[in-house]
């Protein structure tokens, strides 16, 4: 049984033995690949590290988080683009909009989404998207760059089942990660209308932490309490869950 982590932030742990322990219980948990979206400038080398130390189970993006958008995202944007070059990457994210912070960088927020898009295209690599109470604003830019290239995870879903049915029509997985353990989410009762083939696993960690940590730091290792929530809803075994979620990140990640 393979568990694939889609979404961990897992390099912020900088103190290796620390960070080493957090990997062993990752392998311990059948948790053997995790997918490292970047933040800002500064993540790029610390996911580099991560994955020098794990090659065969830890895999970067690229990517300008929509809360690290400010005046100066043209020269960030230039600089993570850089960064590339020469380096293995899976998807350009984690990218998109939030308007939970701050609302004042919208347009700013819209242009860094698109460039990166753009991107995306262009290397014929997926897309990680962040978003936060921004559902309309994020649909309205997905549905001017529609096309067979555009392609990804919408991370950390959770929208209604209108949205849900929206983001897979655009070509997009679904992330699910704790909140669907979280009992007036509403989350599991919108995934009772979306087959599983459509979803991904995520902690996100380490933040969301799953129940029965919720409100503690999450970590990657967690990812099995999502997975049996989901075995739950679907009324399958968590092998079940773990094979195809691990089929699907194949598939969008190319690895």
């Amino acid at each position: 049984m393979i568990f694939t982590d889609t979404h961990t932030h897992l390099y912020y742990e900088q103190d290796a033995e620390k960070q080493a322990q957090l990997m062993e219980r990752c392998f311990e948990s059948d948790v053997n690949r995790l997918f490292l979206p970047n933040v800002d400038v500064k993540s790029i080398a610390m996911i580099d590290d991560l994955v020098a130390k794990y090659p065969e189970n830890c895999f970067a993006m690229a990517g300008l988080h929509p809360c690290d958008v400010k005046e100066d995202y043209l020269a960030l944007l230039d600089e993570i683009y850089k960064s590339i070059a020469g380096r293995k990457i899976y998807a350009i994210g984690e990218i998109g909009i939030d308007l939970y912070w701050d609302k004042t960088t919208l347009a700013i927020q819209q242009d860094a989404f698109r460039k990166q898009i753009g991107w995306a295209k262009a290397l014929g690599l997926p897309i990680v998207i962040h978003c936060r109470e921004a559902f309309d604003e994020v649909f309205e830019v997905l549905e001017s760059e529609r096309d067979e290239k555009l392609r990804g995870i919408f991370h950390c879903f959770t929208g209604n089942l209108a949205q849900a049915k929206q983001a897979i029509d655009l070509n997009f997985y679904l992330g699910i990660g704790g909140v669907v353990t979280y009992k007036k989410a509403g989350l599991d009762l919108v995934l009772a209308d979306i087959p599983l083939i459509n979803l991904v696993l995520e902690t996100d960690s380490p933040y969301l932490a799953p129940v029965p940590f919720r409100g503690k730091p999450n970590e990657s290792s967690y990812l099995v309490y999502i997975a049996q929530k989901l075995a739950d809803i679907y009324g399958v075994s968590i092998e079940e869950i773990a094979d195809v979620t691990t089929e699907n990140s194949k598939k969008i990640f190319g690895v």
